[in-house]
Order: C-alpha cells, then structure tokens, then sequence
C-alpha cells in the first residue's frame, strides 16, 4: 500500500512568510496536483506539520500563522496531520505507527525544505525499509551559504534531488507520477 507523506507545505515558507523558500508556490501547485489524485483514488494521505520547540525559533512559532498547513493542501478532517519538532518526521512522532497500522510499505513524498526535513524523512524511511517516491517539482527549497560562498536555491535543489536518487528514492515529477499512475 502507498501512502502520501506532505512535509511541512507550511505559510512561513511563502511569500510574506518568516522563511520563504525559492518556487514555493510552483511546489506547491505540484504537491496539490498529487494530493488530488491521492483523494481521488481514496488513498492514505499524511501531512507532517513542524512546530519550532526551540527557544531561538524563529519560524513555524506555535500559534501563528506561519506554522498553518498552506490552504492549497490544507488537510480533510479523516487525513492524518502529523506535528514534529525535528527535520525527521519520524523522530518522537506516531508517523511509524500510523503507516504500520496502514500497512503502508511504499511513501510518496514532497514537501519543504528539500534540503533539510524532505532530506531526513526520504533517508530515515529508506532506512526503515519503506520503498520511496520523491515529487521532486513538488519541493522547495533556499539558497543556502557555506564558508561565505552562496549556493543558489536551483543548486541546492539539484544536489539534494540527485543525491537521494542515488540510493533512498526514485525521483520523478508530478507529471511522470501522475502519468505512472494512469498506466
């Protein structure tokens, strides 16, 4: 049985968010196209949703705004949502429970941000023996910074998109998913 896992497509990474990500939006739509087909064929959909528990926070507050599940994927009463406070949206949640209860073997994830909670919950599920799709126009991600270089957000995308589709995911768009299905 697959499942939809939607990490964190949360207000605080779109425009006027605390925390914007570069194509949120376009992820966005993507991750919606997907989620419709999971309604549709009436399949087990789980959102993941970060709630910063850190003192030095500065985005996914509790109580604001910014930490809502964005409208365009807003989650149904019967869908599971699921809170975290770490990048793996496995650590100190039910998510494992719930997919065993489910009896869930295969994921198909999409989310933000690729390069740090998409990244740690597609490796920590390989990991855990779950087969795993990854939507990869259906994430989003920054442009990140090391040692006073910048690394522009479409590097960033690429680098984590390609690394994991080395050994933790098949990496494919909304498109190549949604037409997979259709077959």
């Amino acid at each position: 049985m697959k499942a939809l896992l939607i990490i964190d497509i949360q207000n605080d990474y779109f425009e006027g968010g605390k925390n914007p990500l570069n194509n949120s939006i376009q992820a966005c739509e993507q991750a919606k196209n997907i989620l419709e087909k999971f309604r549709k064929e009436q399949w087990p959909i789980v959102h993941i949703q970060h709630v910063s528990s850190r003192s030095d926070a500065t985005f996914f507050l509790p109580h604001t705004q910014g930490v809502e599940i964005h409208s365009h994927v807003k989650p149904k009463d019967e869908e599971k949502v699921i809170i975290k406070n770490f990048p793996n949206s496995f650590i100190n949640t039910d998510l494992q429970d719930t997919l065993k209860k489910l009896k869930v073997d295969e994921l198909v994830n999409c989310g933000m941000m690729t390069h740090m909670c998409v990244d740690a919950t597609t490796r920590a599920a390989k990991d855990l023996g779950y087969t795993c799709t990854l939507i990869g126009d259906a994430c989003a991600t920054r442009d990140l910074e090391i040692k006073g270089e910048k690394i522009q957000a479409k590097e960033v995308q690429n680098s984590f998109l390609a690394a994991l589709s080395y050994y933790y995911a098949d990496v494919q768009t909304a498109n190549q998913f949604l037409n997979s299905c259709s077959k």
